[in-house]
């Protein structure tokens, strides 16, 4: 059985339940609070932002997903960061946790946390506290109920962002399901970004996190919208092991094939985070084809999806390919320029604009139609070596200076 894309996220897999509602965080409307349960214990992975700034969050679920045994739910909020709140800030984490394990009947270190918004206000521990005590009965494991969880996440996001998949493991169909929320501070290392992904696969703690911090590196960490590293970003990867095949504890086939369905989820939803960014109209895609090393085209890859100039000329449905081989120029990597050949590609078509460094004499209105759709490719082929490497990213609009000039009101 190949990987087949289902329909749902968080509540595909068997065991888990979510439920998602409006806790008055920021306001009275939008739902900001959601939580996501599993009937059973699982194993949990996590990976982190690389900010040395922190959130409390951040701290807490590093705590708990190094130490505890097991984990059994998660609690988010949306509209406030909770960081650079210090122990008060921490505090509540344990207040939510605590909130969470009365009333679901659980262990508080069984409990993640996580929270995005702004940065520097103490959460309203009250409203979060009552909002743990109304969403626990409204746990359900249907697919509306993932849905509105991923709803309850989101920011400055436009859209709700989630995915799963099937795979055969072991003669059993094992099922991975994600959400994420992420539109503004996203930058490779990870992000404004909150991401969740279960599973009903049976998998050792250590084989989970093995899985989990490999996967992020050409996922997660491929992304950028604007530059900015937050202080939030989360990945949690929990398996409740009701899927029934044989425990997954060390490298193999089986392992591999739990690879290739986390695979499709992180990168699916990488894909959602970057074509989501703060006033994109266009996912801008780069890949690197040909380089010497992986770490060169990974570089290289971000080196361009990070260049103000080239997601200007995005936005602008420009060709101005100068911009992409200048950011490769100053990215720190060794390449002849004169062995590059360039590439765009959309559902438009593909062109080849450069070839060995020098202009192809393409058309230039054929160029403009291929860059004004909302998913765009550039494709650079170093010939020096046989690594390659996708990043993800987006235009840079008037609309992301908009945003956020006035993301506190």
């Amino acid at each position: 059985m190949a990987i087949t894309k289902i329909n749902g996220g968080v509540t595909a897999p068997k065991g888990f339940l979510a439920s998602g509602l409006n806790a008055g965080i920021k306001n009275q409307t939008k739902k900001d609070m959601a939580m996501v349960f599993s009937s059973t214990p699982c194993a949990a992975a996590g990976v982190f932002t690389t900010n040395l700034v922190k959130a409390a969050p951040v701290k807490w679920d590093k705590e708990i997903v190094t130490t505890s045994p097991y984990v059994q739910a998660v609690v988010v909020n949306s509209g406030i960061a909770n960081a650079c709140t210090g122990a008060e800030g921490y505090g509540y984490c344990k207040a939510t946790a605590d909130a969470a394990a009365e009333i679901l009947g659980i262990p508080a270190d069984s409990v993640l946390v996580a929270s995005t918004g702004v940065i520097g206000m103490q959460i309203p521990i009250d409203r979060i506290v009552n909002g743990v005590k109304a969403m626990a009965p409204k746990l359900d494991g249907s697919l509306e109920a993932g849905t509105e969880a991923a709803k309850a996440i989101m920011t400055t996001d436009t859209v709700k962002k989630e995915v799963a998949v099937q795979i055969e493991i072991g003669g059993k169909t094992v099922t991975v399901g994600g959400m994420c929320k992420g539109s503004g501070m996203i930058h490779p290392n990870m992000c404004t970004m909150l991401g969740f992904v279960t599973t009903d696969a049976a998998i050792s703690k250590e084989m989970l996190q093995k899985a989990l911090s490999a996967n992020i590196k050409d996922t997660f960490n491929m992304v950028s919208v604007d530059g900015d590293t937050s202080t939030n970003d989360t990945v949690l990867l929990l398996a409740n092991g009701m899927a029934g095949n044989l425990e997954i504890t060390e490298e193999g086939a089986d392992f591999d094939k739990f690879m290739e369905a986390l695979n499709y989820i992180n990168t699916c939803l990488s894909k959602k985070i970057a074509g989501d960014g703060e006033g994109a109209t266009a996912l801008f895609e780069v890949k690197i084809l040909g380089a010497k090393t992986k770490e060169d085209a990974v570089t290289l890859s971000k080196s361009v999806v990070t260049s103000s100039l080239t997601k200007a000329a995005i936005y602008g449905h420009d060709a101005n390919w100068g911009r992409i081989l200048c950011a490769m120029g100053y990215s720190g990597v060794q390449f002849d320029p004169e062995k590059v050949d360039l590439y765009f590609e959309s559902r438009a078509g593909k062109l080849k604009i450069i070839e060995n460094g020098v202009s192809t004499g393409y058309d230039e209105a054929e160029a403009t139609k291929i860059l004004s759709e909302d998913e765009v490719t550039a494709i650079a082929d170093m010939k020096m070596g046989d690594a390659t490497a996708t990043a993800w990213g987006c235009d840079l609009t008037y609309d992301y200076v908009k945003i956020n000039a006035d993301y506190r009101s």
